[in-house]
């Protein structure tokens, strides 16, 4: 199975949702980086279950420990393994599980390709496996802070409910104003109530999450398969639930015409720009200095308290109603998910992008 990501800035991370403990490895960081253990606690308290009235319940604090890499407060240049163990597992109420395939989630699948799976909790299938993520991905925006870059997400949709959020200026504090993690306060109250209503009718919901990534200067990333925007769809739909990527224009851009669409230069004291940007700021592959700009989708939680055709182990056929401690909506807990994919990728092509500088 591969669970690493990344070429100069690698992380790998392990572990189940029921198991003993989940965590990453992160190789490449460079040394004498100021991180602390509140840092990295911050980006995951953002991710944790039980955080608010609209995520699952399952109590856990997700407490990280720094295992190695890390001196008095600094970073050594060496792998840094960090630790998040599980505290609030409740098996008992996976247990029909163990011989029927969950609908839409990746039960049946794993049997096919292992021949064996993690039934209880999902396993790696399971959105505790982003633990590691998130605490990497910690790592990897205090680094690009260092040069000047910021990363933030948002929920942008809920359903049919969309706000317009100006990537210019949206920061984190409007971000995490309200539990739903969208800076638009009165569709915030939109989004908030119809998640309330479909969790209170035992079923789920998706979205979009929006990402802007400021400050990022022309030059990073490949012109051919290693492509920032093919790197960054990559990371961000490895998420479990993601099922859509659009950088840019995205699929909207279809509706315009090249006149439309393109983006022309202009230079001011030798610094170029373009005015409108829907190229999202990649154009070849590679930075051109203009923000970063994606969308991602969020299918609704698969789990839903409500009685469902599946096939059992031995693929007769029967029916299961889901159990267990769920999300109705992944998107507010999936914000600090998207933000640490998608500053893993840039950190990555920020360190590939030096080393050609240096040679």
């Amino acid at each position: 199975m591969a669970s690493t990501l990344g070429t100069l800035f690698r992380i790998s991370t392990f572990g189940e949702s029921h198991g003993a403990a989940v965590g990453v490895i992160v190789d490449g960081c460079p040394p004498r980086l100021p991180i602390s253990v509140e840092e990295i606690q911050f980006e995951l308290d953002r991710r944790r279950p039980g955080q608010s009235k609209i995520t699952t319940q399952r109590k856990e604090s997700d407490q990280v420990e720094i295992l190695s890499g890390v001196l008095d407060g600094l970073t050594l240049g060496t792998p840094i393994a960090m630790v998040v163990r599980n505290q609030d597992q409740r098996s008992r109420d996976y247990d029909e599980m163990k011989d029927k395939y969950r609908p839409s989630h990746a039960d049946f699948a794993y049997d096919q390709k292992y021949g064996i799976r993690a039934w209880s909790g999902g396993g790696r299938a399971s959105a505790r496996e982003t633990i590691g993520r998130v605490a990497a991905g910690a790592i990897a925006k205090k680094l690009l802070a260092s040069v000047g870059v910021e990363v933030i997400a948002y929920v942008e949709t809920v359903q049919s409910i969309r706000a317009e959020i100006d990537t210019n200026a949206v920061t984190v504090d409007q971000v995490e104003a309200n539990i739903v993690r969208c800076p638009a306060p009165e569709k915030a109250e939109e989004m908030l109530e119809l998640i309330e209503s479909i969790r209170k009718d035992g079923n789920s919901v998706g979205g979009v999450i929006g990402c802007v990534a400021r400050g990022v200067p022309a030059g990073w990333g490949e012109p051919v398969f290693d492509k920032l925007e093919a790197d960054l769809a990559k990371a961000v739909m490895s998420l479990p639930a993601c099922k859509g990527f659009e950088i840019g224009s995205g699929f909207g851009g279809t509706l315009l015409t090249g006149r439309e669409h393109n983006d022309e230069y202009f230079a001011t004291n030798k610094h170029v720009t373009t005015p409108t940007n829907r190229s999202g700021g990649i154009q070849g592959g590679i930075s051109n200095g203009m923000p970063i700009t994606l969308r991602a989708a969020f299918k609704p939680t698969a789990t839903i308290m409500s009685e469902q055709h599946t096939v059992t182990t031995e693929h007769e056929n029967t029916t299961l109603k889901g159990r267990g401690r769920h999300d109705p909506c992944v998107l507010p807990r999936a914000v600090p998910m998207v933000e640490a994919m998608v500053a893993l990728v840039l950190v990555d092509h920020m360190l590939r992008q030096s080393a050609i500088q240096v040679s």
